[in-house]
């Protein structure tokens, strides 16, 4: 599926040259109508709605690279992205407004700039942040609907603060982690991975925002740490709990997985 006509050779589309610049995005984006951030034929996707509007515009093809391959559904503040373009009369400021323009304002870049040659996207990051939003109030709020998750039985704020403490520093997170698939003959990838920072707070009254702050993450990792976290604040399990669950290993150890619409890439760190 595209949203907008493909690029004829005809009409000048070809691949970079050797005159090109490495380009630096950061790109917002609400996730709910996309089928996550990778490109993927067929279905639409943040990485390829961007791919095709920056083809539109540039006029030659674009091979982009993320910090962070988002899932379906999840919300993106500080995404960043990175591709070569054309010197050629590049302007940055005409690029950024006709991409804001062709993507409708579900995908917005916030900034973009000419980066060192050797910037990646995905590889140059030293950190990236995500942030949980939880709306715990026996009504539910129609303007939060779609970034937050809704709990109407109270939460205990001191349990959520005390059961991040276990995840800080670096762990094996298999008991937080989709298990990735392995060829045969191939070694599992390792899923150990170095917590920064995981923290709790009330932004509003029962509005609660987890953030969690690591050099990388496994697949739904995000996710299964509020799950598991949201099942000691509601009084299902006791924080002591989680040091242990960490140390199994096993998935099946871990708590429900919270629904996407409540997470988003809220920043990285270069």
């Amino acid at each position: 599926m595209t949203l907008f006509d493909p690029i004829e050779e005809s009409a000048g589309a070809v691949a970079p040259p050797h005159d090109t610049v490495r380009v630096r995005m950061t790109v917002a984006y609400d996730g709910s109508g996309f089928r996550g951030f990778a490109a993927n034929a067929g279905v639409t996707t943040v990485g390829g709605t961007l791919t095709e509007a920056l083809e539109r515009v540039l006029r030659h093809p674009v091979e982009l690279t993320c910090a962070g391959r988002t899932d379906a559904g999840v919300h993106g503040w500080g995404q960043v992205v990175s591709f070569d373009a054309r010197s050629e009369r590049l302007e940055l400021a005409e690029v950024q407004r006709s991409v804001n323009r062709l993507c409708g304002g579900t995908i917005v870049v916030r900034d973009v700039a000419v980066a060192a040659p050797d910037f990646d996207a995905r590889f140059s990051a030293r950190a990236r942040v995500y942030r949980y939003t939880i709306l715990n109030r026996p009504v539910g709020d129609p303007f939060l609907a779609r970034t937050s998750w809704h709990l109407t039985a109270p939460l205990d704020l001191r349990v959520l603060r005390l059961g991040c403490d276990p995840f800080i520093g670096s762990h094996d997170f298999s008991s937080f982690c989709r298990a990735p698939k392995v060829a045969e003959g191939q070694a599992p990838a390792s899923l150990v991975r170095r917590v920064l920072d995981a923290r709790w707070d009330e932004v509003d009254d029962g509005l609660l925002r987890f953030q969690i702050e690591a050099t990388a993450f496994c697949h739904q990792m995000v996710r299964s740490i509020v799950g598991t976290l949201v099942e000691a604040g509601s009084g299902r399990r006791i924080a002591g709990e989680l040091t242990a669950v960490l140390r199994s290993g096993k998935r099946q150890a871990a708590g429900q997985l919270a629904p996407p619409h409540g997470l988003c890439l809220w920043e990285v760190r270069y």
